[in-house]
């Protein structure tokens, strides 16, 4: 099948691109490189457009079969201080993207949507039955999306999978792509930085928490097995399977000492670290239960924490230019 992947210069992107390869289908990528990095497509058809020209757009989905789509602005934080940005990426310019696929032929459509439409769960792990009630800007654009992807679903045939990833770490095995945002504000490169010194100490925000250990626990999933998650979810659209929203995670949650820990294990370094307050809002515990994925797609997440850590260590050394060290 050939698929236009917007965002295909992005981190998840970008991998979920190799899988697709992979798997024998045909992509065109779609970034404004805002965001994503023109290195991080070399070999592969690269059209350079934004997800609100229309016109840009309608050649290109006369070429595909299906639309994956990542491209979006993704930092919670940010989405609090610049709420404004978050709707004008996420909403509208989504919309005008939706404009165009509903102009063409195209009826399958993959989203990618996050656990933050959830926010606070009141039960762990969360379900896709859990009540969706985002506490950010960002968990509210991408809940308004999908909800755009039913309504679409019912008026226009479209079909869609939408897919709430946990917290994708880690990089790809080829050690050609990998994890790189600016500003860095996730919590496994923040780690890594800290331990090769090209970032400060990272910070534990919470120690008391109501956890097994009192650091904050989150369901860490390996990049490359989201990849191949979306590679499920066109395949098992292309087979005739309804609209459906799913969870991608392990079912299973690491505690940021488990991490740092399991980090020390791997290779003998100590991460340096402070602790600070918890962040207003931020869920003492995160983690999926991904069952459903599993009878739908057919689809589980198959590598390890140490495998996430390995690849991410291997990658940021290579990112920082830093002479590869030894593991333990």
């Amino acid at each position: 099948m050939r698929v236009l992947v917007t965002g295909g210069s992005g981190y998840v992107g970008s991998h979920a691109v190799r899988e697709l390869t992979a798997a024998g289908h045909q992509v065109v990528i779609y970034d404004n490189l805002s965001t994503g990095h023109r290195f991080l497509s070399r070999g592969y058809e690269l059209v350079e457009g934004s997800i609100d020209d229309t016109d840009a757009l309608a050649p290109e989905l006369q070429r595909v079969e299906a639309v994956m789509h990542f491209a979006a602005s993704a930092y919670v934080g940010e989405s609090v201080q610049n709420p404004r940005k978050y709707f004008q990426n996420n909403v509208i310019s989504a919309l005008k993207l939706m404009d165009a696929v509903l102009a063409s032929n195209v009826r399958q459509f993959i989203f990618s949507s996050t656990c933050a439409t959830y926010g606070i769960p009141p039960v762990i792990p969360i379900t896709e039955s859990s009540p969706k009630n985002p506490i950010n800007p960002y968990g509210a654009t991408k809940l308004f999306f999908e909800q755009v992807l039913s309504a679409y679903s019912v008026s226009h045939g479209l079909r869609f999978v939408a897919l709430r990833y946990f917290n994708a770490a880690g990089a790809h095995a080829s050690g050609e792509l990998g994890e790189i945002h600016d500003p860095e504000t996730h919590i496994i490169p923040l780690m890594l930085k800290a331990v090769l010194k090209t970032a400060p100490h990272l910070k534990i925000f919470g120690t008391d928490l109501d956890t097994p250990d009192g650091t904050c626990v989150r369901d860490y999933i390996h990049v490359s097995d989201l990849g191949s998650a979306h590679v499920a979810a066109l395949e098992y659209l292309a087979r005739g399977g309804e609209s459906i929203s799913l969870n991608l995670g392990t079912g299973r949650g690491t505690s940021l000492r488990e991490l740092t820990n399991t980090f020390h294990k791997l290779t003998g370094l100590h991460v340096p670290h402070v602790s600070a307050p918890p962040r207003p809002g931020d869920p003492p515990m995160l983690y999926a239960d991904p069952s459903r994925a599993r009878q739908v797609l057919g689809w589980v997440a198959t590598r390890s924490l140490e495998e996430i850590l390995f690849s991410a260590w291997q990658w940021q050394q290579q990112l920082e230019g830093a002479p590869a060290l030894a593991l333990a």
